[in-house]
């Protein structure tokens, strides 16, 4: 008996939790933007508390209408308040259901589903400034770009086939996985493309490198390396961005492997995480020596327009053929200089062919695969250096060498060593 009093309590507290959290927020939304309260952290906390009472008196008297009453009751109350409130919005109306409906899943024990959708309203509530400052610095190009890129793949996606076609090394193409990694690919770059919208990047340089990289190291290391030529006193400002950029790429392909193929992240994740970490060092050393309070904006297209998008396929699927080719024909030599030749164009494309190639029962192997996208990021990494020397200034140069030579010497510093050991 004292057990079941303690779930209940247990479940009834959460429920409290869960009103306070969202009550709090929106009681002090209210005092930030003097507007008028439909409900604030007592009335919100005791609306979470009657959607568990409710629950637990239709699982009492087994049937479902003492929860609907309850739900009637508070909806027409949150309606009432909402027309005699009109003109300040519905948001603290729909937050108190929300609460009512998470004190419900409280009693039938969804209290981490309760809590995470509690959690996920209130960040929204909280964010409200900078969720319109998003929508408004979206483009119409944003927007349908988007869509059309969501509409070819709920649509394509379903009905590729899962399956590959003819001959060693015509085997290794999956239309549907190919598609599939196009998919994550520009998941993550959109990530990176959503926070810049988001959080206004042009607060300050380093921002801009952390959030550019999720998107495209190489289109921070080209944009700023152009403007060093025009802005030569912000070098050090720039190669901290890009030095930044970098190291998110490094730990990008780590995510990437991790995703695909957990055996060729534990053999990966130390000589690229190395290189990141020492990479993230020597731009915390550039930023306190030189406080990065400038501002400036880096130009990124959305990763979700279908041009980009088909091209990195293209790349892709032409990677694992050659990739797969390469091995059959000539061994893991002809692997590694297909993967350093690829690698000079996109290290997406690499890392997640090695990656699918080395996941198959008779592919490629994970020492193989593992030295062929480090050779990648080596070429990639070389590649962004070109770009760095030929379009920056003379002071970007001088700042950037480090940098250059810390993320290849490390990676294979690292990597060298591990083979040994």
């Amino acid at each position: 008996m004292l057990t079941v009093q303690a779930d209940l309590f247990y479940r009834f507290g959460a429920a409290l939790l869960i009103g306070i959290l969202i009550g709090v927020e929106r009681e002090r939304a209210a005092d930030l933007r003097e507007m008028r309260l439909f409900a604030g952290v007592r009335t919100i906390s005791l609306i979470a508390l009657a959607g568990c009472a409710g629950a637990l008196l239709s699982d009492i008297m087994q049937s479902p209408w003492p929860l609907v009453a309850v739900i009637v009751a508070i909806g027409g109350l949150i309606i009432a308040a909402y027309m005699r409130l009109s003109g300040d919005g519905s948001t603290s109306e729909v937050a108190a259901f929300i609460a009512l409906l998470c004190g419900a899943l409280c009693y039938w024990q969804y209290i981490s589903l309760a809590a995470a959708i509690a959690v996920v309203a209130t960040v929204l509530l909280s964010f409200k400034g900078e969720m319109h400052g998003f929508v408004h610095r979206l483009s119409t190009e944003d927007i349908y770009s988007t869509l059309k890129f969501a509409a070819i793949t709920a649509i394509i996606l379903p009905i590729l086939p899962d399956r590959s076609f003819g001959p060693p090394p015509f085997d290794a193409l999956n239309p549907y996985r190919i598609w599939l990694m196009v998919v994550f690919i520009s998941a993550i770059s959109f990530m990176g493309y959503v926070l810049m919208k988001l959080v206004n990047v042009r607060h300050g340089i380093a921002l801009t490198g952390l959030l550019g990289g999720l998107v495209s190291s190489t289109a921070v290391t080209l944009s700023f390396g152009r403007r060093s030529r025009e802005q030569s006193d912000l070098s050090a400002h720039f190669a901290i961005a890009i030095t930044i950029a970098w190291a998110i790429m490094f730990l990008r392909v780590l995510v990437q492997i991790a995703v695909i193929n957990g055996a060729l992240f534990a053999i990966l994740w130390l000589p690229l995480f190395a290189a990141a970490l020492v990479l993230a060092g020597y731009a915390a050393f550039l930023y306190l020596r030189r406080k990065d309070d400038s501002s400036e904006e880096v130009m990124i297209a959305n990763p979700f327009e279908l041009k980009p998008a088909l091209t990195f396929g293209a790349i892709y699927a032409l990677t694992l053929l050659i990739s797969s080719a390469a091995q059959l024909y000539f061994g893991n030599v002809g692997l590694y200089v297909s993967s350093a030749f690829a690698g000079l164009a996109d290290v997406n494309a690499v890392t997640l062919s090695m990656a699918e190639l080395s996941s198959q029962p008779n592919g490629v192997g994970l020492e193989i695969a593992a030295e062929s996208v480090v050779l990648a990021v080596l070429s990639n990494t070389i590649v962004r250096s070109v770009m760095v020397f030929s379009t920056g200034s003379s002071s970007l140069r001088r700042f950037m060498l480090p940098s250059v030579i810390l993320a290849i010497v490390v990676t294979v510093a690292v990597t060298i060593w591990l083979r040994a050991t």
